[in-house]
């Protein structure tokens, strides 16, 4: 299980827009959708172990949160060709059964997660209401097989924050996960 961690893009970056189908509903899903709203956007995927680590957890988190104003869509740019079991089928069947609660698109040109310097899944990125990034890192301290518990602390924190309208958290520890499953030539080399 290869560790790859997430780019840590510049705080303050705007968010790239965006505009992806879902394969749940047949809609297309874009930035402009979230316009006013603070929003989290995920990339992730059906089959990591680091996703399935968090993915119950997450999940909660998720309605809480909506419940108090974010916005949350999760991503998948993964090669599906390569790796089946992110299909767009297999995305429908894992919002069905985790009863996902947010739009969850397909990226199959892979240049959305490119735009967003993603690397890794899951690899978040928070941003306050005028899509400007305030926080990109880690869920929390949980890992595949770490005995850790998935809780969301420092994801959680950092909403509450935002929410409340203080400064971003000045501790942002990098998320950590599967690599994103690139198609041959479409590696983004990030500065």
């Amino acid at each position: 299980m290869a560790r790859t961690p997430s780019t840590m893009l510049a705080l303050g970056t705007k968010a790239p827009d965006f505009s992806l189908p879902e394969p749940l509903t047949g809609k297309r899903v874009s930035l402009n959708d979230f316009e006013g709203k603070p929003l989290l956007v995920v990339f992730t995927c059906n089959h990591c172990p680091y996703v399935i680590n968090l993915r119950a957890s997450f999940t909660e988190f998720v309605k809480s949160n909506q419940a108090k104003g974010l916005a949350v869509v999760a991503i998948n740019s993964n090669d599906v060709e390569n790796y089946p079991a992110d299909s767009p089928e297999k995305m429908v069947v894992e919002s069905t059964e985790h009863g996902f609660t947010y739009p969850y698109l397909y990226d199959e040109d892979q240049q959305v997660a490119a735009a967003y310097q993603a690397a890794c899944t899951p690899d978040f990125f928070l941003f306050d209401s005028d899509k400007s990034l305030y926080y990109r890192g880690q869920y929390d301290d949980s890992r595949p097989g770490n005995g850790i518990e998935a809780t969301g602390k420092d994801m959680q924190e950092a909403v509450d924050q935002l929410l409340a309208g203080h400064p971003a958290p000045s501790e942002q520890k990098a998320s950590l996960g599967c690599g994103i499953k690139w198609k041959s030539g479409n590696e983004p080399t990030y500065g």
